[in-house]
């Protein structure tokens, strides 16, 4: 399966490119930290599943690598999917919809490069890939995610109530945010 990036991405700070089989030692070095793992599905412990699992070509196919100084400082996440549709409009070239998400090394942390690198992947995909409406998810405990998506300019559109399982907090809230095309970039001063 091809990347969702087709071409590597230069912001001001950061090289975004489609990650590669060789990047899992690398990302797997923060991503198996408490405090990086402490709001994503998993903490990966041992290297060989977690390098087979960041191989499979589904999820090799939507990270993004981020690189600073020549290192890779976090990966990203942009997963092109079909919007829900109507069946009878099926056959039509109907918009499509896609994920974003991101995790970075925490010796980068408060410095903004998860906000430039989102940002460069909503241009991205709204420029480029021709989508209609990017969604980002997270509990809601995870201020830190959910303001880089007011930051951005998305807007929440779902609070759910105690409906995403933690591993060690139980049961918590999460938040659902979009934005679309037309909404984007954002206007100053707006979002």
């Amino acid at each position: 399966m091809d990347s969702t990036l087709s071409r590597p991405l230069r912001t001001p700070r950061l090289l975004l490119r489609a990650a590669a089989p060789e990047d899992a030692d690398a990302t797997w070095e923060y991503r198996r930290l408490e405090a990086v793992g402490e709001w994503l599905h998993e903490i990966p412990s041992d290297l060989e599943p977690y390098r087979v699992r960041f191989t499979e070509p589904d999820g090799l196919a939507s990270m993004i690598v981020a690189e600073h100084q020549g290192r890779i400082v976090g990966d990203f996440m942009l997963r092109v999917v079909d919007c829900w549709a109507q069946a009878d409009t099926a056959l039509q070239d109907r918009p499509r919809e896609a994920q974003v998400g991101w995790v970075l090394d925490p010796s980068w942390w408060g410095q903004g490069l998860a906000t430039e690198g989102v940002r460069a992947l909503l241009e991205e995909g709204f420029t480029q890939l021709g989508l209609h409406r990017v969604t980002a998810r997270c509990f809601l405990a995870n201020e830190a995610s959910w303001r880089l998506m007011e930051r951005v300019g998305m807007r929440r559109e779902q609070h759910a109530v105690r409906d995403s399982l933690h591993r060690s907090r139980g049961w918590l809230d999460s938040v659902i945010y979009a934005i679309l095309a037309d909404e984007y970039p954002p206007t100053a001063g707006g979002r």
